[in-house]
């Protein structure tokens, strides 16, 4: 059809309402043949597609119609009755990838010319099936579909998928939500011909979008992105070195403080977590601020600013264990913060150690009060988003999440996961970090793994008791956890959180969310901007000049730790 193929029956052989009824027919011998559409069938397909869609364009020209079968003839499937056709379906190969669930049919067909064809694609697009109405209930919709899969197997394809209409929604657009509908379809309480019987053939529902088909009124222009995985799939097109995955396993290290006479003591602790998270195939690990602390408790001093500037001196050799540590167990890792001494500048430094061996670091923005007052900490005066090979991250460090500008500015330029490090000693503190963390989530479309210490120092001013609950925030909308919790740890309790983040749900939310705070700003009433030297920097996954690297590690002798 010209303009409103969406891949269902039309209605599916065998699974129609009762009425209205097909014309009555005598009794008859079938010689029923499955084959590839020919150029001959033309005028049969057209006198078909003229009755099931005289309400929605009719037919495919005849231009469209070799256009088809010129660019993928053994995807045009049909079914004759003694020589008659009675039954189509029609398809081709796509690269999903590049369309996504937010296309339209028009887009995905190439207007119906199918010059979106591309044999070295991974799906079976389903653009069209049809069935004569006077051969209905035959379930020949249902041999079409079991054709479709022989085919997707042979081809070696990793799914069947299309955009399928709803036409019953018209009913109860009224009282239920599209999402609500489908829900009652699949439950069985509510009939729909098309969903139905594509839920009866092992399709399953990946999302709703709208302005599919903008002409389809009984689906309210909305139409459901349905697939059926094939099982029997080979990936031989894989890259030998990954490609960037949807899907971002993250863990979070809720540290428990405890004295530390060596650092020896705290490069087995680290070790050890590391490694564990590793073990889970994470892609990324965050360790807490000012996580070395505890090495401060043998210090022979009394005075606070001093003991923290001799912490500063493990730094280098923390720092270069991080490093190694990312390369030997193959996982990024959010080194949560140090303290940073270099021309008699106290600075507090995360580090971001890639698993490919290169590393950066961004500092905290903003001290607390306290850290002013008994340390003399000077905040950091650049903000840099990172990539990675698992996305695009951000670095906020404890009370810098507080301020809301920074992860905006982050998450304008491209920031999906924002990692924030923090050390908090009180529950009321806590709170301060945890509900800005989630309110930054939701602000800016992103995920925020937030993670801090526990336990007790004695004899350790200013870092002597801790509280904690580590946590992995989403934004707030249907396609993520009611709460907008991802996952929690228990409080004040040493332990690892790991999770599993969809990247793609973030593309979802940002473009048909049931609200779009990136997409619906008023820039022409506000904006926010870095006034600063250099603006916001986009940091890549590349090897550094040595002379970069000597800069790097002279910048990590002055940056490290504070609790905020």
């Amino acid at each position: 059809m010209a303009k409103t193929g969406t891949d269902r029956p039309s209605p599916p052989a065998g699974d129609q309402p009762a009425a209205p009824k097909a014309p009555k027919r005598k009794t008859a011998h079938h010689r029923l043949k499955l084959r590839a559409l020919e150029e001959s069938d033309y005028e049969s397909i057209r006198d078909i597609m003229d009755r099931v869609y005289d309400h929605a364009g009719g037919a495919w020209t005849r231009k469209q119609y070799r256009a088809m079968l010129g660019r993928f003839a053994e995807g045009q499937l049909c079914i004759e009755d003694k020589g008659k056709v009675i039954a189509a379906a029609l398809s081709l190969i796509v690269d999903y990838k590049r369309y996504g669930d937010f296309h339209t049919h028009e887009q995905i067909t190439g207007n119906g010319y199918f010059t979106t064809h591309d044999p070295n694609g991974d799906s079976l697009y389903g653009v069209d099936v049809f069935v004569d109405p006077e051969y209905r209930g035959l379930r020949l919709g249902r041999r079409l579909y079991d054709a479709r899969k022989e085919l997707c197997r042979k081809l070696n394809l990793r799914r069947i998928i299309f955009g399928g209409r709803i036409p019953n929604y018209d009913k109860y657009a009224d009282n239920l939500t599209p999402q609500r509908y489908i829900e009652l379809v699949k439950n069985r309480e509510v009939h729909d011909p098309v969903l139905s019987f594509q839920l009866s053939n092992d399709f399953h529902v990946r999302r709703v979008i709208t302005g599919y088909l903008p002409e389809d009124t009984q689906s309210h222009a909305y139409a459901v992105i349905s697939q059926w995985i094939n099982i029997n799939y080979e990936d031989m097109k894989a890259p030998l070195v990954g490609e960037q995955k949807r899907v971002v396993r993250v863990g979070a290290v809720q540290w428990q403080m405890r004295p530390a006479s060596a650092l020896d003591e705290l490069r087995v602790q680290l070790r050890y977590f590391v490694s564990v998270v590793s073990e889970y195939q994470a892609d990324f690990v965050v360790l807490p601020e000012y996580f070395n602390a505890a090495l401060m408790a043998h210090f022979h001093t009394k005075n606070d600013a001093d003991a923290i500037r001799q912490l500063a001196e493990y730094t280098e050799p923390i720092r270069v264990y991080l490093e190694n540590l990312a390369v030997q167990y193959n996982i990024n890792i959010v080194a949560g913060t140090l303290p940073e001494y270099r021309d008699h500048v106290l600075r507090n430094v995360c580090y971001l150690f890639r698993r490919d061996g290169t590393w950066d670091y961004q500092y905290k923005i903003h001290p607390t009060p306290d850290e002013e007052r008994e340390w003399a900490l000077v905040g950091g005066d650049e903000l840099k988003v990172f990539d990675t090979d698992e996305g695009r991250i951000g670095i906020l460090v404890c009370y810098d999440v507080q301020f809301p500008e920074l992860p905006r500015m982050l998450a304008e330029k491209g920031m999906q996961i924002l990692f924030v490090p923090y050390l908090t000693d009180t529950k009321s503190g806590y709170l301060r970090v945890r509900r800005c963390c989630q309110a930054r989530a939701i602000e800016n479309e992103c995920y925020v793994v937030a993670t801090g210490s526990t336990g007790s120092v004695p004899n350790l001013a200013y870092m002597d008791i801790h509280y904690s609950q580590s946590a992995i925030f989403t934004p707030s909308d249907f396609i993520f956890p009611h709460d907008a919790v991802k996952a929690e740890a228990t409080p004040n309790t040493e332990t690892t959180l790991i999770a599993d983040l969809d990247l793609g749900l973030l593309k979802e939310l940002n473009q048909t969310g049931a609200v779009r705070n990136l997409r619906q700003r008023r820039l022409d009433l506000y904006h926010v901007e870095w006034i600063g030297e250099g603006g916001v920097s986009i940091r890549k996954s590349t090897p550094q000049p040595e002379s970069e690297k000597k800069k790097g590690q002279d910048a990590a002798s002055r940056k490290h730790v504070t609790k905020g």
